[in-house]
C-alpha cells in the first residue's frame, strides 16, 4: 500500500510543485526516490512530531498540498493538538499518512499499534478518513486526496498487497462499494473498512454467511454520517469489520449514523479486543488471537 501511495504522489509531484512530502526521520526504502527527484518538495522534520505537524500547517498556509508520512501513533496521538488546532480547524490541505494501521507492525509491540486512531481522528469535524482495504482502493483513495486537498487521514496497512476485482468502481466519500456479485435481497451484509477486507472476503465463503453480501467503505468521517441512512434503511442484519477497538471506532460511527433506525437493524461488530495487546507477532497472528468472535 505504501508503495502505491509514493507512486501516485511522485506522478502528481512531477506536475505540481506545490505537493510536499514531510517525514519524521523514517520511511527509508520507500521515500528516497521522491526525495531524490524533488529535493525542494521533501522535508525530514526529524523525531519531532509536534513540530512536524506545525511545519506541515505552515507549508499548507503558504499554498502547498502537504503529505505527512509516518508510522502508527507517531503522526496522530503525539501531535493531536496540532492536528486539531492547526490543520483541522483551519481546513488546511494536509494529509496525515499512517503506514501502520491496526496491528500491521505487530512484531514491534503496542507502541506501534494503531487501534485507537479512528477514535481520535473522527472527532475532528473537517477530517476525512481514507482507509483502503486493498491496492485498488489505495490508489483510488490517493487519487481522490490529490484532487480534493483538505484535512485528511490516509490509513494504510504495512504489508497488504491484495487486490479484489472492482472494475468501474468509483470511490466516493461516505458511499459503500459492493464487492461480491450476489443478487442478495436478504438485507444481510458485511461492511468492511481498511485492512479487514480480507477477513470479509474469507467470511462470505463460509456457509454461515452465505446469505450476506460484502461491502467496503474506504472513505468516511464525521461529515458523511447522514449519507449512511440510504444504505442502512435496506439492512436487516449488518456486520461491521475493523482492525480497531470497538469504542470510538468504525462500528461506533455506523451505530451513531443509524441512531434513528437502530431498532430496525441488527448491527453486529467484529473488532479488536480492548485489552492491552502485550504479545508480539505477525498481523495475522494478532488478529486471529484478539478479534472478537461472532
Amino acid at each position: 500500500m505504501r508503495n502505491i501511495f509514493i507512486e501516485e504522489l511522485t506522478k502528481a509531484a512531477k506536475k505540481n510543485k506545490k505537493i510536499i512530502l514531510v517525514v519524521n526521520d523514517l520511511g527509508y526504502s520507500v521515500v528516497e526516490n521522491f526525495a531524490k527527484l524533488f529535493p525542494k518538495q521533501f522535508f525530514n522534520a526529524g523525531v519531532a512530531e509536534q513540530n512536524m505537524m506545525g511545519l506541515a500547517a505552515g507549508l499548507a498556509l503558504d499554498g502547498n498540498q502537504v503529505y505527512v508520512y509516518s508510522i502508527g501513533n507517531f503522526p496522530t496521538f503525539r501531535c493531536a493538538e496540532q492536528i486539531r488546532n492547526d490543520i483541522d480547524y483551519h481546513k488546511l490541505p494536509v494529509t496525515i499518512v499512517n503506514v501502520g494501521s491496526g496491528v500491521s507492525y505487530g512484531n514491534l509491540g503496542y507502541s506501534h499499534h494503531s487501534i485507537q486512531d479512528y477514535g481520535l481522528l473522527r472527532l475532528f469535524p473537517n477530517m476525512l478518513i481514507a482507509s483502503p482495504g486493498d491496492l485498488f482502493e489505495t490508489r483510488e483513495c490517493v487519487k481522490y486526496l490529490l484532487k480534493n486537498p483538505q484535512p485528511s487521514y490516509l490509513r494504510l496497512a504495512k504489508g497488504n498487497n491484495s487486490t479484489l476485482e472492482k472494475k468501474n468502481k468509483i470511490i466516493t466519500p461516505g458511499c459503500w462499494i459492493k464487492i461480491d456479485n450476489k443478487n442478495n435481497k436478504t438485507g444481510n451484509a458485511i461492511l468492511c473498512t481498511g485492512n479487514t477486507l480480507f477477513i470479509g472476503k474469507e467470511m462470505i465463503k463460509l456457509k454461515k454467511y452465505k446469505n450476506f453480501s460484502l461491502f467496503t467503505l474506504p472513505i468516511w468521517g464525521m461529515k458523511y454520517k447522514s449519507l449512511q441512512k440510504k444504505y442502512l434503511k435496506k439492512m436487516k442484519h449488518l456486520i461491521t469489520l475493523e482492525d480497531h477497538i470497538e469504542d470510538g471506532g468504525f462500528s461506533s460511527w455506523i451505530k451513531e449514523s443509524a441512531k434513528d433506525q437502530i431498532n430496525k437493524i441488527k448491527i453486529t461488530s467484529k473488532y479488536l479486543d480492548n485489552k492491552i495487546i502485550g504479545k508480539v507477532g505477525s498481523e495475522r497472528y494478532l488478529i486471529g488471537k484478539y478479534f472478537n468472535k461472532i
